[in-house]
């Protein structure tokens, strides 16, 4: 769940570049997810497998989380979450602590234009809390470049954990509260989204985990409560605009009933 580097084919030259490929056009779908979330696992297996470091894996994966803003940009999708680096990160290997958090402020720096070009909006959703600096800069110089562009959000979860998202909320309605501005009898599960990182972000429709993991890891609880969950055996820098079409098109086979139900006995 960390981002990398890499893509050669949507090197940024000054000009203007479609985020299609004619060569690989994107499938007709009558069911779009709104917000896509996405655990980028599998850098590290990734590379292992090559004989390479995990840094190389997490090189490697930027090419697949420009593939997947591309992909998701074509056929209609308005959000994707990507979790760039998560709160329990911090527990791995210094050097590779070091060189994720200089990358994470790279790629942004690196790959801005091209965004704007896409008419992509960023957003970060994270801590400040043992975040470098410099990282912090970049994430709120793209939001601020990009803050009114409108053909997708790019939510950058950054120093994210969902618990933690769920804690700092809870903090600011109870200080409401303390304050005299808010009668706790009042507080409702619009009260709580209010506080959010993101809280004008659609809750999340598909939640995509690569490298064939099975479970969320603290990203984006709360928005994901009713998401279709697909884990796609995938490693994260193998992932493509058409794996990603792929996760798309189980999702739209999925029956999403949010709590209801019908009767449907059997025909014979």
């Amino acid at each position: 769940m960390a981002l990398g580097a890499g893509l050669e084919i949507y090197e940024h030259h000054g000009e203007s570049m479609s985020f299609r490929d004619p060569a690989r056009p994107a499938p007709e779908f009558k069911k779009v997810p709104e917000h896509i979330a996405i655990v980028m696992d599998g850098n590290g297996r990734w590379a292992n497998q090559r004989g390479l470091s995990r840094i190389e894996g997490h090189k490697a994966g930027e090419q697949a989380l420009l593939e997947v803003v591309s992909g998701a940009l074509e056929i209609g999708v308005k959000a994707v979450s990507a979790f760039a680096f998560s709160t329990e990160n911090w527990k791995r290997d210094p050097e590779e602590v070091k060189f994720l958090m200089g990358f994470n402020r790279d790629v942004l720096r690196r790959r801005r234009e091209q965004l704007i070009d896409w008419n992509v909006k960023v957003v970060w959703s994270g801590s400040e809390k043992k975040l470098w600096k410099s990282v912090i800069n970049e994430l709120k110089l793209s939001e601020q470049m990009t803050a009114k562009l409108d053909a997708m959000t790019l939510n950058m979860c950054v120093n994210y954990g969902g618990r933690g998202e769920l804690v700092q909320a809870s903090k600011a309605i109870a200080q409401r509260v303390m304050a005299g501005e808010l009668n706790p009898e009042k507080i409702t599960e619009r009260t709580l989204q209010a506080e959010m990182y993101q809280p004008s972000l659609p809750d999340v429709d598909l939640f995509i985990r690569s490298s064939g993991e099975q479970r969320i890891s603290n990203f984006l609880p709360w928005q994901s409560s009713y998401a279709e969950m697909v884990f796609s055996p995938t490693l994260w820098p193998d992932f493509t605009r058409e794996t990603l079409w792929q996760t798309v098109a189980e999702f739209q086979s999925r029956d999403r009933r949010f709590g209801s139900a019908k009767d449907s006995p059997a025909q014979g």
